[in-house]
């Protein structure tokens, strides 16, 4: 079944990848579907982190649900302003993309991931739990996913008992002209604050999982560094000993040809 054949493309290691998308589209060619041979051949290949996501939600069958329906929740949370319920759902949140993102590399197998990579498998669990977009995508992702921040909800700012509570003027005013204005400048203001602050935010992000594995690379060639240290030691204290057997060799011969030439005279 077509998706079967493509369940079982995006489940192949990124190493494997290719070969299989060789084998499927051939066999869609043999029993002659073109359509859907092309339409394999056109798949492209994930990252490494890509593939974790698409193993964890194309392996455990509730991953996709739990995800969207915790989505659900936190944006009906947002649109009723609830504050109490948006920091109740936030922390089942990180707990929900914590234990995924553990499932998703034990489903890879990979028991020891770096930094980066397990940044992109928890930034795309979160942009999945926020963007139906990629949501739909689980299991045919390419790459790592980022949620924007333009999505409906993602503030998790606490909401004011009074905010929600306030009942609104029997009879409000109808605002000026002037006000209306006023109150459009400010919104494109705060509009393009935001834009800026998630731009910021988002170099920050990048800047933050390249010293990651900056960090993670200097440790590793340190950690050479080290074994080679102890290696170039360990040759040196030999080479130490060596020279100082060969002197002792050398004091003796010495003494034995003096004591010959002492018995010959």
């Amino acid at each position: 079944m077509p998706d079967d054949e493509l369940d079982e493309l995006y489940r192949a290691k990124p190493g494997d990848f290719t070969a299989v998308r060789s084998r499927l589209a051939a066999q869609a060619k043999q029993r002659g579907d073109a359509a859907r041979a092309r339409h394999i051949e056109a798949s492209r290949k994930p990252t490494v982190a890509a593939w974790a996501v698409n193993r964890l939600v194309l392996s455990r069958s509730n991953a996709t649900q739990r995800l969207t329906q915790l989505g659900e929740r936190l944006r009906a949370a947002h649109a009723a302003m609830d504050g109490e319920k948006i920091r109740e759902l936030s922390a089942e949140q990180r707990m929900l993309i914590d234990e995924l993102t553990r499932a998703a590399f034990d489903a890879a197998e990979m028991p020891d991931p770096s930094a980066a990579l397990r940044e992109d498998v928890t930034a795309t669990l979160q942009a999945a739990i926020a963007d139906p977009g990629v949501m739909a995508r689980l299991g045919r992702l390419v790459k790592a996913e980022r949620w924007s921040g333009f999505a409906d909800f993602g503030v998790t700012a606490p909401v004011s008992a009074a905010a929600r509570t306030a009942k609104k003027p029997d009879k409000p005013e109808k605002p000026q002209k002037g006000q209306v204005e006023s109150a459009r400048t400010a919104l494109a203001d705060a509009q393009r604050a935001k834009a800026e602050a998630d731009a910021a935010r988002n170099e920050r992000h990048t800047e933050l999982v390249s010293a990651r594995w900056r960090h993670q690379e200097a440790r590793k060639r340190l950690d050479a560094t080290e074994r080679e240290l102890r290696a170039a030691e360990q040759a040196h204290d030999k080479a130490k000993q060596t020279s100082h057997d060969a002197a002792e060799l050398v004091k003796k011969a010495k003494a034995q040809l003096a004591q010959t030439r002492t018995q010959r005279s």
